[in-house]
């Protein structure tokens, strides 16, 4: 891994958790961390809901749109996270790939979409330790 690694969200819209889980890892890591996401069939829109569940913990979504997923972008990433992407996330020899099985917010209203924020911000808290520590000398 470079000196900031970098890591990739990937769900199907990019609509609703690869843009929270995102947001999250640029929030809580800040610039210790390269951050990417894209969908292997991008919405039109983020998830309204997404979007107010985020703001309600002061993060703002609202100027991020769906991006398509790119070869160069798995090429690129250190860790690929993929969230229900299923077989057409591309793979490539020594990346690093984590599969994390989140509801689907697609269609919910904010009450749904709230513990899928949770949760995200939770793995995304797990992921921080392990690749990007505010303290490296701690976990040598």
């Amino acid at each position: 891994m470079a000196d900031k690694p970098s890591v990739l969200f990937v769900c199907v819209h990019n609509a609703g958790r690869s843009q929270m889980a995102a947001a999250w890892l640029a929030h809580l890591a800040g610039d210790r961390v390269e951050v990417r996401s894209a969908g292997s069939d991008p919405g039109d829109q983020v998830n309204p809901a997404a979007v107010q569940a985020m703001a309600e913990v002061g993060i703002d979504i609202s100027a991020e749109a769906p991006k398509i997923l790119t070869i160069d972008a798995v090429r690129e990433s250190d860790v690929c996270v993929t969230m229900g992407c299923g077989d057409t996330c591309p793979v490539f020899p020594g990346k690093r790939y984590l599969d994390w099985k989140l509801d689907d917010p697609a269609g919910q209203g904010v009450e749904a979409v709230r513990p899928i924020r949770d949760e995200i911000k939770s793995l995304v808290e797990g992921l921080i330790a392990e690749i990007a520590p505010t303290n490296p000398e701690a976990t040598a």
